[in-house]
């Protein structure tokens, strides 16, 4: 694949993708596949332009297909594809096979995981994540038929790992950062690759419960070093980072508020250089109805 070929995918996908999609895990989807093909109907008509699919969602690309059959326009990524889990061979046809019939609309989101997770179901030492990543590129790369850069994106943190997702695919796929991150990973990537930043949403005015909302569903990721580390890249103090998070990291990594409150949370990624922000509803229950009650607040910034 030529640097030529490269831009021009993330160009036509850049032209593709509206100023906010959804993040959402599996599970929390309808389970048939004309309930998904519904809901992917219905977000063609609403600001959504993508849905990012969390929790490493396996081999055969599962909802994948409903979702790109229900829409017109509707993009669809994994974000992400555990590269520990999920050997790249394996992948690889689903992914082509998507890719050929939905022409522009499917990203394999690729990244690292966790530790707890790869070391608990598998046999594997979870070691030089970073490492990993680029090599399970690499094998993307030699796959049959091959995923090459311009049809697949990485997870990215650190400042390494944004300049990987820069170097050799569409782009970074940040996930629990701040505005703040997202102006410094435009940076790294400068002007040509994609940037979708996720975002965790509560629809909750009293601080307390709001913040309580919040806690419970970052409850887990204070365990894992690679959030840690990368809040603390972002300014904040151990004692910020402690479980269950100080206010002033809850507040930064989570946009709540009303729904015009949260909005302004959302543009302010674009203004710092996303190309999407992926909003991530976190209060319990079905995310239709938040994703519904935020949509008419959503505007783009003006250029």
């Amino acid at each position: 694949m030529t640097d030529t070929d490269l831009t021009s995918a993330r160009d036509a996908l850049r032209a593709s993708l509206t100023p906010y999609g959804l993040w959402v895990r599996g599970p929390r989807l309808p389970s048939g596949a004309a309930e998904l093909a519904d809901l992917a109907a219905e977000l063609d008509e609403s600001p959504y332009g993508a849905m990012w699919l969390g929790g490493s969602p396996g081999a055969d690309l599962p909802a994948v297909r409903e979702l790109l059959g229900g829409s017109r326009r509707l993009v669809v990524g994994t974000s992400i594809l555990n590269v520990w889990l999920t050997p790249a061979q394996d992948v690889a046809p689903a992914a082509a096979e998507v890719a050929d019939g939905f022409a522009g609309r499917f990203v394999l989101g690729v990244g690292a995981g966790h530790r707890s997770i790869v070391e608990s179901v598998s046999d594997q030492t979870y070691e030089r994540p970073y490492s990993r990543v680029a090599a399970y590129l690499g094998e993307l790369d030699a796959a049959t038929p091959p995923v090459p850069a311009s049809r697949r994106a990485v997870a990215a943190l650190g400042p390494r790992t944004v300049a990987l997702a820069r170097d050799r695919s569409l782009g970074a796929l940040p996930f629990l950062t701040t505005p703040s991150h997202t102006r410094e990973a435009r940076g790294i990537l400068g002007a040509g690759p994609l940037l979708v930043a996720e975002q965790g949403v509560v629809l909750e005015s009293d601080p307390e419960r709001a913040r309580s909302l919040a806690r419970r569903a970052l409850e887990y990721y204070f365990s894992l070093p690679n959030y840690l580390n990368s809040w603390r890249r972002l300014g904040f103090s151990d004692e910020d980072v402690a479980a269950p998070g100080s206010d002033r990291l809850v507040d930064a990594v989570v946009a709540w508020g009303t729904a015009d409150e949260v909005a302004a949370r959302l543009a302010a990624h674009l203004e710092a250089g996303a190309d999407q922000v992926a909003v991530q509803p976190l209060s319990p229950g079905s995310p239709v109805d938040e994703w519904r009650v935020l949509a008419p607040a959503l505007q783009v910034p003006s250029a």
